[in-house]
């Protein structure tokens, strides 16, 4: 029982898709417009056929149809312009994606530079001070050393005498 069952299934899909290929095959020399109300058909301009869409092919075969005469889903647009008009809006939005990323990066990298050039800056300058205070403190130790064993460097007393 469970066989017919599975083949009365697939009778009734045979039945479905013969219905839908003489659907749209009923429909070749009417007009695109008429052929293209239904979805799953394509109108072919050569020989004004009206032809199940082969939906294992992304493209129609051009055994089928060539694709400058082959129409889908509005009768003014063919598959040669819409093929050409999608690759060049794809190649201008990569482009231009790659162009925005460069360009971010570009600018990133040079904000880094300016941030570690003024950072660098502020450490060479606090260097220096630390040094000046290091110097200084250094001097006077030194002269506080000299006082103390004799050894500082005045004025000497007697210049006044001198002259």
């Amino acid at each position: 029982m469970g066989h017919l069952r599975c083949l009365a299934v697939l009778v009734g899909l045979l039945v479905v898709a013969t219905a839908a290929d003489t659907e749209c095959s009923k429909m070749t020399n009417t007009t695109c417009e008429t052929c293209l109300k239904n979805v799953t058909c394509l109108w072919c301009n050569t020989n004004s056929k009206c032809v199940d869409y082969p939906v294992k092919n992304i493209l129609p075969p051009s055994s089928l149809c060539k694709l400058r005469d082959a129409r889908w889903g509005i009768c003014w647009v063919n598959f040669e312009a819409v093929i050409i008009t999608v690759s060049v809006v794809g190649g201008v939005l990569i482009l231009s994606l790659i162009i925005c990323c460069y360009c971010c990066c570009r600018k990133k990298k040079s904000r880094n530079s300016s941030l570690e050039t003024e950072k660098s800056i502020r450490e060479k300058e606090e260097r220096r001070v630390r040094q000046e205070e290091r110097r200084v403190q250094m001097k006077s130790r030194h002269d506080e050393i000299r006082k103390k064993y004799g050894l500082f460097k005045e004025d000497n007393p007697y210049a006044k005498f001198d002259s």
